[in-house]
């Protein structure tokens, strides 16, 4: 007989576990972009930097990032943040650090890529607007925060979205350290009630619904910037 799809596995219960391991996808997204934009700012700055030895830390620091699977840096911090943190902070070695780590995991992996699309919305931004500001005073920081970052910003934000819309996507891959979030739920309700064909159908279409508005709306945003 062949297998028959039986969505009932889709109940009160199920939904509300679903519901607590979107939150923790979400979380992850929202900080991640943030953290991700600040740190990756910070590493566009250095990267356009005419210092030679912080330009090649940034630039080592993006290399190794975008070569290393996302999932590797994600075990690599679930190995390694609890131990540290547990050691600075005294902390009891029943604490469950999983949601730290992956955050921290996440931030530091998602900021060399906000370095990328930040230090090209800053190249695209005319170079008379930074020899101005620093001919009124400014320094070279200033200059970068208060004039050519603004004007930068305009064409930056839909690219920023849409990686964060991957980041999203890509919080499923939070269960090599057993975090339970949508996925993870979803993968853990079909195992219970013998339902994994259908709870990841569903999971799946989630997924597709949510980044499918998602990147219709950072479209619609494109659209009014250009």
């Amino acid at each position: 007989m062949g297998y028959h799809l039986d969505f009932s596995v889709l109940n009160t219960d199920s939904f509300r576990l679903l519901g607590d391991g979107m939150l923790i996808s979400l979380e992850i997204t929202f900080v991640g972009i943030l953290a991700g934009i600040v740190l990756g700012a910070a590493l566009a700055l250095m990267r356009l930097s005419s210092i030679r030895a912080i330009n090649l830390f940034a630039r080592a620091y993006v290399t190794i990032c975008r070569a290393i699977p996302l999932v590797m840096v994600l075990l690599w911090f679930f190995l390694i943040v609890p131990h540290v943190l547990q050691r600075l902070f005294n902390l009891s070695p029943e604490t469950d650090l999983r949601m730290v780590s992956s955050l921290v995991a996440f931030s530091l992996f998602v900021a060399a890529n906000y370095s990328e699309i930040i230090r090209a919305g800053i190249s695209g931004v005319a170079r008379g607007q930074l020899s101005a500001a620093q001919a009124l005073g400014m320094n070279y920081t200033q200059a970068m925060l208060l004039i050519v970052l603004p004007q930068a910003l305009r064409t930056m934000v839909p690219l920023l979205l849409f990686q964060g819309i991957i980041l999203f996507q890509d919080t499923s891959l939070v269960y090599v350290s057993a975090l339970s979030d949508f996925f993870g739920r979803a993968y853990g309700i079909g195992e219970r009630d013998g339902r994994i064909v259908e709870m990841l159908l569903f999971a799946g279409v989630v997924y597709f619904v949510i980044c499918f508005c998602a990147s219709r709306v950072v479209k619609r945003l494109q659209k009014q910037v250009h």
